[in-house]
């Protein structure tokens, strides 16, 4: 009996200490997930339709060792009409949240519709797998996981709203949708505070960031609007919570300057503070781990037809160290053309930049204030469109 007890009691030592490996390696995995579209094309100057696609997917990249290793999940619609930020990865890298902004319209082969879904991706499973769906307002476009894992937002881009969902381990619900402007202002994305206290949210059209409250698991708008050069699209705020960063496009050609708008979040009353000057047409920003460097990417003419006179082959990863309140741009590259997402993994060791039609993921290595094309490029099923690492 002595020895029965013996063999229960370390075979259940031997269970906890596989399960905290397996939690624990789960954990500090560094993953970083892209969407994949196929259905939609942007090289000729305009989003198009490609007939008879092949599926959207998402892969799967960890950084835990170099290169990193990669697993493609096939048909997860996903789409590139919208931020970047369509993807978020809870806290513990168990699930991942990817909205399905649009569908293509039943009646028109070259025109789309607005959806309302959010795949829920587990990433836990052998192989990934989508194990649910939830349902947010029309075209559900950028995602923002709060840093204790329990809940979510999405803007909701053709409806000018926010929705609050609510996540328990792998099960999420939406619990309610708080209107902050007119479906033609284009809510496009959204951000939360470190403390899940506060949310910004750039309405892309409107010029400028929604000022959001959360508390006792609410959602509220303030009424207040923020500041912010051209148009806002994609829109951080700094691990350390003191800065809320966007970056917009103007209104003019593939040669003009455009900036990053700086707000800082621990002024009274909360106010922008400066612009910072970057290449044409940002399509995305990110904050590294630290608070210290600012990547964006930028369009640079890549965008725009072949024909157009300021047409160009590349786009442009811009860098930026933060100085105080403020950053300094220290660096610039050329990486393919039409770039869409920008992402470090969660030990900044790394960042990764999304070329559209080449479809492909470039890869740099972070040395402090320095960054270094590695020459890896991981190439995906379909055009990288949406990008997010873990937190």
């Amino acid at each position: 009996m002595k020895n029965f007890l013996a063999n229960i009691k370390r075979a259940s030592l031997i269970a906890g200490v596989l399960f905290i490996s397996k939690a624990a390696g789960l954990l500090y995995a560094q993953l970083v997930l892209s969407g994949n579209e196929n259905k939609i094309d942007l090289t000729s100057g305009a989003p198009r339709v490609v007939p008879n696609a092949e599926p959207d997917s998402i892969s799967i990249l960890d950084f835990a060792a170099f290169p990193p290793t990669v697993q493609h999940v096939a048909n997860v619609p996903n789409t590139v009409i919208g931020p970047p930020s369509n993807i978020a990865i809870t806290p513990d890298r168990s699930l991942a949240l990817i909205a399905n902004s649009l569908t293509l319209d039943p009646n028109n082969a070259t025109n789309w519709l607005p959806a309302s879904e959010i795949h829920l991706l587990d990433l836990q499973s052998k192989p990934p797998r989508v194990v649910g769906h939830v349902k947010a307002g029309k075209q559900p476009s950028g995602l923002s996981i709060s840093r204790d894992g329990k809940f979510a937002l999405v803007a909701n881009r053709a409806e000018g709203t926010v929705t609050l969902l609510r996540i328990h381990e792998k099960q999420v619900r939406a619990v309610e949708t708080v209107k902050v402007c007119t479906p033609e202002e284009n809510l496009s994305d959204v951000a939360i505070n470190p403390d899940g206290t506060l949310a910004l949210a750039s309405a892309q059209k409107g010029g400028y960031l929604a000022l959001l409250r959360i508390e006792n698991g609410h959602l509220e708008y303030s009424g207040r609007k923020v500041s912010a050069y051209g148009q806002p699209y994609r829109c951080v705020i700094t691990p350390d919570g003191q800065l809320g960063l966007t970056a917009g496009q103007g209104s003019g050609n593939a040669l003009d300057r455009d900036a990053i708008t700086v707000i800082d979040l621990r002024a009274n009353p909360i106010q922008t503070i400066q612009y910072i000057a970057i290449g044409a047409a940002p399509e995305s920003l990110e904050i590294s781990p630290d608070s210290r460097l600012l990547a964006a990417v930028v369009m640079n003419g890549s965008n725009l037809a072949p024909d157009n006179p300021h047409h160009s082959d590349h786009g442009v990863l811009e860098i930026l160290v933060r100085r105080g309140n403020t950053f300094e741009k220290i660096d610039a590259r050329a990486v393919g053309p039409i770039p869409e997402g920008v992402a470090f993994t969660s030990d900044g060791r790394y960042l990764i930049v999304q070329c559209h039609p080449m479809r492909e993921l470039w890869v740099f290595q972070v040395e402090r204030e320095s960054v270094r094309d590695t020459g890896q490029r991981i190439r995906v099923p379909g055009m990288p469109s949406s990008l997010r690492a873990a937190p």
